[in-house]
């Protein structure tokens, strides 16, 4: 499994979920676009990446992915500078729980701006130099909220679960150019994101993994990288769980 020479571009690389999918591509040798709203943090994620391989070159790109123009300038100035796009990660979320009744249209509308309406935009700028090349990977960051629900989490969850629909219809929408599609689905994750949950919750949920314990970024970038490698050549419109066994 090598990612070497790869170009992947990943959004919500900034922090968390997506500095750790973006040091374990350089790691294995790919060249990596980072996309993310705040600078500063792009320059860390970009500092980690150089860390992990010197070899690699690393391109920093600001902007809102709730932005289609955005998006698309991101994506062709990715291609001018690398050349091509090997992988997209659509990495980029947003979590506000409410319950039903308390679910302000705001809220509604941004979870799905970031969640969802990103991801689409992402893989239709992608989509069209990967078909030029005739091969790339795309993988969407899902959760397995949007496999099993969760109370006072339904939009998010449904965010989530529009993702795999996502997937599979590109899956078979782009497989004839050899665009492979998947989707990773997170467990308890600890990253900025689920600081702030109950404390009760998420010991719940550590109850429910069959590993005991939360999971890490570096437990998600692995298996993101596997879908982006050569390795999983032949695997398409799948999900892959990484949740410790919560869902078994």
């Amino acid at each position: 499994m090598s990612l070497k020479d790869k170009v992947a571009l990943i959004t919500g690389g900034s922090r968390g979920i997506g500095r750790a999918i973006a040091v374990e591509f350089a790691r294995q040798g790919a060249h990596v676009g980072l996309v993310g709203r705040d600078a500063a943090a792009l320059d860390e994620s970009a500092a980690a990446c150089t860390g992990a391989d010197g070899g690699v070159r690393v391109e920093r790109f600001q902007g809102d992915v709730t932005d289609r123009a955005t998006v698309e300038r991101i994506v062709n100035d990715c291609v001018e500078r690398f050349g091509r796009i090997d992988c997209a990660v659509s990495n980029a979320g947003h979590s506000q729980d409410a319950l039903l009744l308390r679910l302000r249209p705001e809220i509604l509308d941004r979870i799905l701006d970031v969640n969802l309406k990103s991801a689409f935009y992402l893989c239709g700028a992608v989509a069209k130099p990967m078909m030029k090349q005739r091969g790339g990977s795309i993988v969407l960051m899902s959760s397995i909220v949007g496999i099993s629900g969760n109370p006072g989490q339904s939009a998010y969850a449904a965010s989530k679960a529009a993702l795999l629909g996502l997937c599979k219809s590109l899956a078979k929408e782009l497989g004839s150019r050899n665009i492979r599609v998947n989707a990773v689905a997170p467990g308890l994750i600890e990253t900025a994101m689920t600081e702030t949950m109950p404390v009760a919750a998420k010991e719940f949920l550590i109850n429910q993994a069959a590993l005991g314990r939360a999971g890490r970024p570096e437990d998600v970038s692995g298996a993101v990288a596997f879908l982006c490698s050569d390795a999983a050549g032949y695997m398409t419109g799948q999900t892959l769980v990484v949740d410790g066994g919560i869902l078994m």
